[in-house]
């Protein structure tokens, strides 16, 4: 769905509003479960400075730009009855279902959840959407995180470490993605203190390759991009794929450096195996002061303390990926992002990137700048 300039428009004046919004509204409370609605509607706009490809997501109409509504997300969630809580969340923009699952806390840092939701692998994919530290997730994460699945998950939490175990199959929404296999994810903070964080994670997730198929390729961090400057094009011969991530972050009173990499390997029945890797680095400074939280082995935001300036940010992160290995030239890619986001009240966020990309695959270069902004309003 594109957005037309009347839309766009109309989606800044909703923002507008959202200092008379709430942070999820409590709808009633019915057979002791209380329920509240939530959303998070984004809507961005990608400008191309292109090299060789045409980045335009409608190539040919002679534009060099994209305006897009990115996500349109509705969830009810309910707390209840008892140590039970469940949520049901969908994306009306790309027409598919989120987190739709059930929860059980045994107490004593013990839970199971069964249902769809996200698989234990990537911090930054884990990390909450609207709080993004930049426009486009890390090119690592994009390709390799498995997100969300249906299947059953228990984890465990005590006060700084923690540790999620899940077996899953395929994805709720009709024409997903499919592949059975398992994760599991380990957390360890050493130091947890007010405005003092440091993190560490391990995980692992092993999965059966969808009717022996696998492609890898990811976008020149632009989400509205038509072209993948890096892609391995359809491997037809293959079983499993096995990512290990290793992930970190610290958080010294507004500054946080955070930090993941991935390692992927497919084992294929006629052809050598095949491996892929990718990473970022990035560093946040929160110019009017705050910090940030840390819950279930995840980074959070925090709010702006005063809310009528807003929550300033600013970031850089080094982004790269290599889906080049033996007969398979998926070519890499190298990107460096400059961003700067604003948080204002409780509902509204506005974010504005710059994008450096160096790419190459099959000996051909590719290089574009991009510039992105992103228009948010949750509640």
């Amino acid at each position: 769905m594109k957005i037309t300039p009347n839309r766009l428009v109309a989606a800044m004046l909703l923002a507008g509003f959202a200092p008379l919004a709430q942070a999820g509204v409590v709808i009633d409370t019915i057979g002791g479960s209380e329920i509240s609605f939530e959303g998070l509607v984004q809507a961005d706009n990608s400008w191309y400075d292109n090299d060789l490809a045409d980045l335009d997501g409608d190539a040919g109409d002679g534009s060099d730009s994209d305006s897009e509504l990115r996500r349109a997300e509705l969830v009810l969630k309910g707390k209840g009855p008892g140590a039970f809580d469940w949520v049901i969340g969908y994306d009306a923009k790309s027409d598919k279902w989120l987190d739709v699952n059930v929860g059980y806390d045994f107490g004593g840092g013990h839970g199971l959840t069964v249902g769809q939701f996200k698989q234990p692998h990537g911090m930054e994919e884990l990390s909450s959407t609207k709080n993004n530290d930049f426009i486009s997730k890390a090119m690592s994460t994009n390709t390799f995180a498995v997100s969300r699945r249906l299947g059953a998950a228990y984890s465990y939490s005590a006060d700084n470490w923690g540790v999620t175990a899940s077996s899953f199959g395929r994805e709720l929404t009709s024409g997903g993605a499919h592949g059975a296999g398992y994760g599991v994810r380990g957390t360890f903070a050493p130091v947890n203190s007010d405005g003092h964080i440091f993190h560490l994670g391990l995980s692992y997730v092993d999965q059966d390759t969808d009717a022996d198929t696998l492609r890898l390729r990811t976008r020149p961090q632009a989400d509205l991009a038509a072209v993948r400057l890096a892609d391995t094009g359809t491997l037809r011969d293959t079983d499993r794929i096995a990512t290990t991530g290793l992930e970190s972050f610290w958080v010294r009173g507004p500054l946080k450096l955070q930090g993941e990499y991935m390692h992927a390997d497919v084992s294929r029945h006629d052809n050598a195996d095949y491996a892929a890797t990718g990473g970022y680095l990035s560093a946040l400074y929160n110019l009017t002061g705050e910090t940030w939280s840390y819950k279930n082995g995840t980074p959070g935001t925090g709010k702006a303390e005063d809310p009528a300036r807003g929550l300033w940010q600013v970031g850089l992160r080094y982004d790269t990926i290599d889906l080049d290995d033996g007969s398979v030239q998926g070519g890499r890619m190298d990107a460096i992002t400059a961003g700067v986001n604003w948080y204002w009240r409780r509902n509204f966020k506005f974010a504005l990137n710059y994008v450096q990309v160096d790419s190459e695959r099959g000996g051909v270069s590719d290089d574009p700048n991009i510039i992105e902004t992103r228009l948010q309003f949750y509640w």
